[in-house]
């Protein structure tokens, strides 16, 4: 979500951009790039979570034929 808010240019969040002098002059480079970072670590959360889940999966099915 945090993301898609940096995308379109969130108010609320323009503190939390790192604004030099050029980007007040091309517009929202800033918080273009602060959008795209958020949706690269948003994805690796996703990747890690899947892989955690098939990681218990595994373990649990692995505990189960040892009986």
């Amino acid at each position: 979500l945090l993301g898609i808010f940096f995308n379109v240019h969130s108010a609320i969040l323009i503190e939390d951009v790192p604004f030099t002098e050029e980007d007040f002059k091309e517009g929202y480079r800033s918080a273009s790039k602060s959008a795209t970072t958020c949706f690269i670590a948003a994805g690796l959360y996703c990747c890690w979570g899947l892989l955690s889940i098939l990681q218990v999966g595994e373990h649990l099915r692995k505990e189960y034929m040892v009986r």
